[in-house]
């Protein structure tokens, strides 16, 4: 799940560049009693564990802690841990994380803020080629957004498991 400029920019110097009454809302409304998977950065621009939801942060640091959630050192940790919890996995950001998982991802949840921002944190572009939109809201507020849901609509040839023959083209 991300929100994200039409420049694709996503933070600047720890935060997101805007604010938009209403816009948060859908991030709440998707993640809530989910396990939301952040980095470590984008966790520390919260700084804490979100209501309602089960926090597993992904970091290098040996030494970082959640008082109220789990850290780990891989998405593949994150995954399982989300998984022995019994809870679907949300990607919550950054850029790097985004990057790593969306080979693994199932559904996109994307919303486009339609005005460009400064900043030095952009969303990956997302493989269209392998992605079809599901639907698609247009919202009128003080910056108005789309609210997009992508679904995988291909499956990753990076991601076919051993043995078995990678997709041809006809």
């Amino acid at each position: 799940i991300a929100a994200m400029a039409r420049n694709r920019v996503i933070g600047r110097q720890g935060s997101i560049p805007w604010r938009i009454p209403g816009e948060q809302k859908i991030f709440k409304r998707l993640t809530l009693g989910k396990a939301l998977i952040p980095g470590r950065k984008t966790y520390e621009s919260i700084p804490r564990s979100l209501p309602g939801r089960t926090t597993i942060v992904v970091t290098r640091s040996p030494t970082f802690s959640v008082p109220d959630g789990y850290v780990v050192h891989s998405i593949e940790d994150a995954l399982k841990v989300a998984t022995k919890l019994d809870k679907d996995a949300v990607i919550g950001g950054g850029a790097e994380l985004y990057s790593q998982t969306m080979p693994l991802a199932n559904l996109v949840y994307l919303t486009t803020v339609q005005a460009d921002f400064d900043g030095d944190v952009l969303f990956p572009e997302l493989p269209f080629d392998q992605f079809a939109l599901v639907s698609e809201e247009q919202v009128d507020a003080s910056i108005p957004y789309t609210f997009s849901v992508f679904r995988r609509s291909k499956p990753n040839p990076l991601m076919q498991p051993t043995g078995q023959k990678r997709p041809t083209a006809d």
